[in-house]
């Protein structure tokens, strides 16, 4: 029976979409702005996230000790709502769509390791929340996965599968139980 063989993972097929230096300045300027407590204004964050390449909408509020992982794959519209302890692992594109809500401690995961193979090869898809979705607090939204206008993914849930337009869905896997009506 073949088992993982971490010393022989190859991670060359990946290009994170920036240089060394790029990414160093990234690393120290997420790390002194974005993943602490000091420093809450989200004027100076959004104009960083720009200057990195992020594209980033009106209003936007990113609260303290939120990661992000390359800011130049990420898309964030209007009216959005970012939560602490948030983690944007943009590996690949994210796009964040209008009137957002990413509650404290959700995970945005765009990476992952084929699991079937020994190499345990990095597998990547790109993530989208359509507008007016929420992500409740510490709910994992899985690599490729679309959730679609106004979707919601409960606390601590986790979505494996896309999430259809105005529906609410819980568990781990995420199922959806119910629509969701908005007066």
């Amino acid at each position: 029976m073949q088992q993982t063989d971490l010393s022989a993972y190859n991670n060359h097929p990946f290009h994170p979409g920036a240089s060394g230096f790029k990414r160093t300045l990234w690393y120290f300027t997420n790390a002194l702005v974005f993943k602490t407590s000091i420093l809450p204004f989200f004027g100076i964050k959004n104009s960083l996230l720009r200057l990195f390449g992020a594209k980033i909408g009106k209003q936007v509020e990113i609260k303290p000790c939120v990661n992000i992982k390359y800011p130049w794959f990420l898309t964030i519209g209007d009216e959005v709502w970012i939560g602490e302890n948030v983690w944007i692992d943009c590996l690949v594109p994210i796009t964040i769509g209008n009137n957002v809500c990413i509650s404290q401690g959700a995970i945005l995961l765009t990476g992952s390791h084929n699991y079937k193979k020994s190499t345990f090869d990095l597998i990547t898809g790109g993530i989208i929340l359509e507008d007016g979705v929420w992500i409740g607090a510490g709910a994992i939204v899985n690599l490729g996965i679309v959730a679609a206008s106004h979707a919601v993914l409960t606390s601590g849930s986790v979505a494996t599968k896309n999430l259809d337009a105005y529906s609410v869905y819980q568990g781990n896997p995420a199922v959806k139980i119910r629509d969701r009506v908005i007066e």
